[in-house]
């Protein structure tokens, strides 16, 4: 099945306009998903919308509400959010173009790949990723999805083309918070070594297949051994003593003694991946 567009619209720079179409890089992985249950009863606990003082009602009877005051609202059906006329719902208009590294991670926030929307659009498609490339530039503009008007940044990816929602500086924390009570010491020339050393053999490209989900196989282990227990009653797992003691010590750790035993323990450096 040929996967759904998750934006149609049109790429605008100055008067060239591009169709395109944009579509999710990511999705979700093995996330684990649980039911409320009812013990007694084994059966699943559900939701109904209520009223206080009339009970249950019916989904066709709810408006979305914007609280101005305590208790006061304006009330708004999904047509009159629709109607709302911005430019950025069907245009992507690029106002500025930036390094690379002028743009923090903290604000990338999604990725979506960003193809031709047809042949007549691939001409000045393939110029703008091209000339984006040469320029070693990233794309900024504004576009409007699923109810919301979001700053992005539009760069190449192979033959397409990448675009990523950012947050807006409103939505960062800003880092000195956090960091003002970390002393700005320089550390000891001989473990400066030795940590560089430890990173230099554990140094490999990233290939993200590498990495497997702990968590969610675990949480499938658990699901399993329950499930084949007797009427899926609770199972007490024993408690990893060994470890929960090294998250209760307070032992002074000899940083020099553990960074040259890593060091040793590391080997050569990481193994790099054959390519395919």
């Amino acid at each position: 099945m040929a996967a759904r567009a998750y934006w149609t619209g049109q790429i605008r720079l100055a008067l060239v306009s591009i169709p395109v179409e944009i579509y999710s890089a990511t999705h979700s992985g093995a996330k684990i998903s649980f039911r409320q249950i009812h013990e007694p009863s084994g059966k699943r606990v559900k939701y109904e919308k209520t009223v206080p003082g009339i009970g249950p009602i019916d989904t066709d009877e709810i408006l979305k509400g914007y609280e101005y005051e305590k208790g006061s609202y304006v009330l708004l059906d999904q047509t009159e959010i629709d109607a709302v006329k911005l430019e950025s719902k069907r245009t992507l208009n690029l106002t500025q173009f930036v390094d690379y590294h002028e743009i923090s991670v903290l604000y990338y926030d999604k990725p979506y790949y960003v193809v031709p929307k047809d042949e007549l659009a691939e001409e000045a498609f393939i110029v703008l990723r091209e000339a984006l490339r040469k320029a070693g530039k990233v794309a900024i503009g504004q576009l409007a999805l699923r109810g919301r008007e979001y700053i992005v940044s539009l760069k190449p990816c192979g033959r397409g083309m990448v675009l990523e929602t950012l947050r807006y500086a409103d939505e960062v924390n800003q880092a000195s918070g956090f960091f003002r009570d970390i002393p700005d010491d320089q550390p000891d020339a001989e473990l400066l070594e030795l940590a560089e050393t430890l990173i230099d053999k554990k140094t490999a490209p990233f290939d993200a297949s590498e990495f497997e989900d702990r968590y969610a196989e675990a949480l499938h282990g658990l699901i399993e051994k329950k499930r084949k227990a007797k009427g899926g009653k609770r199972i007490l797992e024993d408690v990893d003593d060994e470890a929960g003691a090294g998250a209760k010590g307070g032992n002074v750790i000899d940083l020099m003694a553990a960074l040259k035993e890593s060091v040793g323990a590391s080997g050569g450096k990481a193994k790099r991946k054959k390519a395919g």
